[in-house]
């Protein structure tokens, strides 16, 4: 009967030892930042540029970008915002807010015209007032997905 005690204790040690070992040796995901949703990510310093994709019809359609931008930071923030090389949009997100960007109403709109088609990727570029330029790839998607068929017809 003695020899069981040590026996079932090193057994559990060892069971222990295997089970938590998992999350030792892996990742864990949950605590990494991931693009969720069919958009992609930016982050610069305390702003977060999130769920961003161009909607278009056609390659050299009428575009718009789509998203959230959210200033966690302490201070006012300007980016200059463009995807197609030409058309830049000024957009200013107050400290501790976040702005939507679409077409829709109370949304801030940045348009342009799409430089590739549908199911590619195209750079979008946020440059800071005084600052840096920041890239980010972008999918561009059109109405096919249904979330998406009423924002691409009224750019369209």
């Amino acid at each position: 009967m003695k020899r069981t005690v040590p026996a079932s204790i090193a057994a559990a040690a060892l069971a222990a030892a295997a089970l938590t070992g998992c999350s030792y040796v892996n990742p864990i995901t949950t605590q990494q930042n991931y693009s969720a949703s069919d958009g992609s990510q930016l982050f610069v310093e305390d702003v977060s540029a999130l769920n961003l994709i161009v909607l278009t019809e056609a390659v050299d359609s009428p575009a718009t970008l789509i998203g959230t931008i959210v200033n966690d930071s302490d201070e006012d923030v300007e980016f200059t915002i463009t995807f197609d090389g030409t058309t830049a949009t000024p957009v200013a997100i107050d400290a501790g807010e976040s702005i939507k960007l679409g077409p829709e109403d109370g949304d801030v709109e940045v348009s342009g015209t799409s430089t590739v088609q549908p199911g590619l990727v195209v750079d979008v570029l946020f440059q800071e007032t005084g600052s840096k330029t920041y890239a980010v790839s972008a999918p561009v998607l059109d109405g096919t997905l249904p979330e998406y068929t009423d924002i691409v017809a009224e750019i369209g």
